[in-house]
Order: structure tokens, then C-alpha cells, then sequence
């Protein structure tokens, strides 16, 4: 009876482990926990992404997307192949909870830009953000991916001068390719370090669960660029973003979930006790262009609205001067 007892009493400790350790479609649970960062990056506290769980989602012949999922045009980020990428650890206190700044960036193919915005302006793949802490963009294997932004004419035509008073503009919008990889460039302009937090679909590039400010994320040195490429697998290295349909997408197959397919997110984190806005690119070009009077440089321009020739380099003191000011 005793030994029945202990039978019984193991056997219901089996299920409710495998219960409670189970997910969907029998998929197991994810990677024990790491810390870790790219060469400019940091990570911790958080799961990465187990490969077998993916590839026992994709190839699970009973596998089957929602009927809904499969009649979505347009594109979504897909599970790529594997390839290196190794991270090590780096310490970084944030200086708020709270970002410095965030960007999104909207995605789809050429048929879906142009269901999505009635106007559009073709724009540089790398756009600023975070007050200009950053620029960033999308790049595929022959560089960046075509940009453009949405724009808001308000009534006037079209070629209407941009620079000009009513002409706003909206989200940033890139034309991607089915089945091409690509990869998230970010640049830091700052003089300081930063930590950038990214979401592919609505999911966080390193544990590819919903994406959240509380997650840590990759820090970039200055005046260096990080290149995200593919959602975490282990510390050396990720599955590559892949451009798929909304059917075969991660958000789907892993989640069920594609309310937030075709957007790609960053949030900018700054360190505690530093003032990253110090010797930004825009002060160091208006301490360049401060002029002396009487003085004259290549390319400076003069009261006839001419620019002084890059081969006049002559610089003439002011009366009563030192020389050489």
C-alpha cells in the first residue's frame, strides 16, 4: 500500500511538472537566464530565445496558422537562419526609467507603402531620433532598404517646398522584400554612451517576448553603430530578421499574436550622471561657423550671399587685432 502510495504520488508530481513546463504546440520552455552585451552592448535578467523551441514550432506538421493570419497581405518579420553574433557583459546605470527618446520605424512591401500612406517623400535610410541622440534605419544585403515619410500637405501641391510652412510630416515607412534578411543600424551621435532597447513586431529582440522599457538592451559606444540582426538565440549568436508573410511571421507561430507586425521600435536609455546632449554634432558645427569679424574662411558666406572659394584660405585679422585672430 505504502509503495502504491509513493507510485501515485510521483506520478502526479510528473504531470504537474510537465504541465506547468509545457507550452504551445509541446513546445518547451525557453533558455536559462544569461547577462550579457554586445562588444557595445549590454543584456541581463532576462530569457533568450531557445532555438529548438522555434524549430519544434516550425516544423510541427500539425502546424497551423489562423485562418485570419494567412489572409493578411503584407509583410512581417519571419525566424532566419542562425548565424554568429557574440555579445559580452558590460555594467550601465540608467539615468531614469523613463527613456531619453523613442522611434518607430513602419515596414511593408511596396504595395503595402502605398495602401498605407495616399503621400509619401523619399528620405536618407538613417533618420535621427531621440532629440538627435541617434540616427538609424534598415538595411538589407546591398545596403539601406528604400525610406520615405509620409507626408501631410495640407491643402497645398504637390512638390510644395518642404522647408516651407504646412507641410508636416508623418511615420517613416520602408519598402522591404519577402523572404530578405535585414538587419536594425543604429548610430550613436552623442558623446556618451547609450543603451538602446529594440522590438521587432512588438517583441524584444533578445527573449522575443513583448517588448517593455523595464528590459535592458544593447549599449552603443560614441560615435560607433550597432547592428541588430536577428532576434537572440544565445550569447553568440541570433536567428536573422527575416521579411516573411503575417501567416509565417514569430509574432504568430510563437504567440498568436500580430497586432503589432510590420513595426520595428527602439528606445534610447542615457547613463546616470552624464549629460549626453554635451558636444553634440549641432554644437560643434555652430562653434565652427562662429565668425570673427574681418575674418574670412573657405565656404563662409559674405554679405553678397557668395561663399568664400575652398581654395581661398586666407584669413584676415581684424583692425586693431592680434594677428592670427
Amino acid at each position: 500500500m505504502k509503495r502504491d502510495l509513493l507510485r501515485l504520488l510521483a506520478g502526479i508530481l510528473a504531470a504537474t511538472g510537465l504541465f506547468s513546463c509545457a507550452t504551445q504546440n509541446n513546445v518547451p520552455p525557453a533558455a536559462s537566464q544569461f547577462t550579457k552585451g554586445a562588444d557595445n552592448g549590454l543584456r541581463s535578467g532576462d530569457q533568450a530565445i531557445d532555438r529548438n523551441s522555434i524549430d519544434a514550432i516550425l516544423n510541427n506538421p500539425e502546424r497551423a496558422a489562423p485562418h485570419a493570419e494567412e489572409s493578411r497581405p503584407g509583410l512581417a518579420t519571419g525566424w532566419g537562419h542562425e548565424k554568429a553574433s557574440p555579445i559580452s557583459g558590460q555594467s550601465f546605470v540608467r539615468a531614469s526609467s523613463k527613456p531619453a527618446g523613442t522611434d518607430v520605424i513602419y515596414y511593408n512591401d511596396s504595395k503595402g507603402i502605398k495602401a498605407m500612406a495616399a503621400s509619401v517623400r523619399r528620405v536618407e535610410g538613417m533618420q535621427t531620433a531621440a532629440g538627435g541622440l541617434v540616427e538609424w534605419g534598415v538595411k538589407g544585403q546591398l545596403g539601406f532598404f528604400e525610406t520615405y515619410k509620409e507626408t501631410h500637405k495640407n491643402g497645398y501641391p504637390e512638390g510644395y517646398n518642404q522647408f516651407l510652412k504646412g507641410t508636416s510630416y508623418g511615420r517613416r515607412l520602408v519598402a522591404g522584400e519577402s523572404n530578405g534578411t535585414y538587419t536594425i543600424a543604429i548610430h550613436n551621435r552623442s558623446k556618451n554612451t547609450l543603451e538602446i532597447v529594440a522590438s521587432v513586431d512588438g517583441l524584444d529582440v533578445f527573449d522575443g517576448k513583448t517588448a517593455s522599457f523595464s528590459k535592458r538592451g544593447y549599449l552603443v559606444n560614441p560615435g560607433t553603430t550597432l547592428e541588430i540582426d536577428g532576434f537572440r538565440t544565445s550569447n553568440d549568436s541570433v536567428a536573422a530578421f527575416k521579411f516573411s508573410s503575417v501567416a509565417n511571421s514569430y509574432a504568430n507561430l510563437r504567440h498568436g499574436d500580430t497586432r503589432n507586425v510590420g513595426v520595428i521600435g527602439i528606445a534610447v536609455f542615457t547613463q546616470k550622471g552624464v549629460n549626453p546632449w554635451t558636444w553634440m554634432p549641432e554644437e560643434v558645427r555652430q562653434r565652427d561657423q562662429a565668425l570673427v569679424p574681418g575674418r574670412t574662411r573657405p565656404g563662409q558666406l559674405t554679405m553678397n550671399g557668395t561663399r568664400v572659394p575652398p581654395s581661398n584660405r586666407e584669413y584676415l585679422p581684424p583692425r586693431n587685432g592680434p594677428a592670427g585672430l
